[in-house]
């Protein structure tokens, strides 16, 4: 004779279903905080920045309204304020990106503007032996961009090596020597490589034409956007889609963790800030083959610090890096226009770039903290 045994559940305590439900309102709530902090954050930092420059304008009697109308002309409002924008972003992009790389593995690297600038000079001495043109631009070319590419990533690796070795910040030491690298480009261009027939402002030959990059056709914008956005596609697929942008991520996490489990943390270090590195002398090759057509004192003009801010606010995706980039390429494409309509000073887009940044930094402290989860957590145990 078989029986049947009749299975019941063990009785639970009495408020388990509540704390189970608690749970899971929290674990939904960071994860809604963590995909709200992607997009919103940005760009309530952006908002309330422009808001707290709005009282600035408003207590020197300036109409924020006018302020933002000019930038949206002077950025996007006709075929050459965009032409204008685009040709900014390309700097802006690669620099962002060697700041994002690093920041994969926990590292803060401000040392772009030195590093572009740098570059821009290597490229240009490339070309200096062959202003007239003489040897095939399929044999200068690459050697320009290799030797911009090459000279930025041992820039970088410098500030690799000593943090590896020595645990030396490499917020301090990329700093300094950005400011190396600036000193070194202006000893050069006042110096061995300066053309004799700029007395006025001290640079290097110019570059021949046959060498020079052109314009992508349709567009007006020099070949640099193309291998910029190129360049933040494949790093985006880099970083989150390869077993090496895993490890950058897990180095990024948590160090120790990482070497307990295996991973040679210092060559992923060392990889990656040489990746970095290129990308920022790949801008300086633009900047010196597209733009300027030489080495000069033009060449620090900004890209390398306001890329930093672009990554940041694009929380160093390299995808995200692209409309961050162009909403400050039209913020700098503008800004001479905003100075003359409302005869505010030099200095205006800096400060604004600043404010931006401030927000940018106090948005994130708390988007890191456990504040904004909670939020999420009291929203939805309010619907439940």
């Amino acid at each position: 004779m078989t029986s049947v045994m009749h299975m019941t559940e063990p009785p639970t305590r009495p408020g388990a279903s509540v704390a189970r439900g608690l749970e899971r309102a929290e674990t939904s709530g960071a994860r809604a905080w963590g995909l709200l902090g992607e997009v919103v954050v940005p760009l309530g930092a952006v908002l309330a920045a422009f808001a707290l420059f709005s009282i600035l304008l408003l207590w020197i009697d300036r109409s924020p309204l006018q302020f933002v109308e000019l930038i949206w002309k002077g950025g996007f409002g006709t075929s050459f304020s965009i032409r204008n924008s685009l040709q900014r972003m390309p700097p802006l992009i690669l620099c962002a990106l060697a700041v994002a790389v690093p920041a994969q593995l926990g590292l803060v690297v401000i040392g772009g503007e030195g590093t572009l600038v740098l570059a821009g000079l290597a490229a240009a001495a490339i070309a200096v032996p062959f202003a007239g043109g003489a040897m095939p631009a399929l044999v200068v070319v690459p050697l320009m961009v290799g030797a911009a590419m090459l000279t930025a990533a041992v820039w970088f690796g410098i500030v690799a090596q000593a943090r590896n070795e020595r645990q030396v910040n490499e917020v301090i030491s990329s700093l300094l020597l950005s400011y190396v690298g600036i000193a070194i480009m202006n000893f050069f261009v006042e110096g061995a490589l300066r053309d004799p027939n700029q007395p006025s402002k001290s640079s290097t030959v110019p570059v021949a034409a046959s060498y020079l990059v052109g314009e992508i056709p349709g567009v007006g914008v020099h070949w640099g956007l193309a291998a910029a956005l190129l360049a933040a596609v494949l790093l985006h697929l880099l970083v989150s889609r390869t077993t090496f942008g895993f490890a950058m991520r897990v180095v990024g996490g948590n160090p120790r963790a990482a070497r307990s489990q295996g991973l040679p943390v210092e060559r992923l270090v060392m990889t990656g800030m040489l990746i970095g590195g290129a990308c920022a002398g790949l801008a300086g090759y633009f900047e010196v083959a597209a733009v300027q057509g030489r080495a000069n004192a033009s060449l620090a003009a900004g890209y390398g610090f306001t890329g930093i801010l672009v990554s940041f606010m694009a929380r160093h995706q390299p995808l995200g890096i692209v409309p961050v980039a162009l909403l400050f390429a039209a913020l700098s494409a503008s800004a001479g226009l905003v100075q003359r309509r409302m005869d505010l000073p030099d200095g205006v887009m800096l400060l604004l770039q600043s404010t931006i940044f401030i927000a940018i930094l106090v948005s994130q402290a708390l988007h890191g903290s456990r504040l904004g989860s909670r939020m999420i957590v009291w929203l939805l145990r309010r619907r439940a």
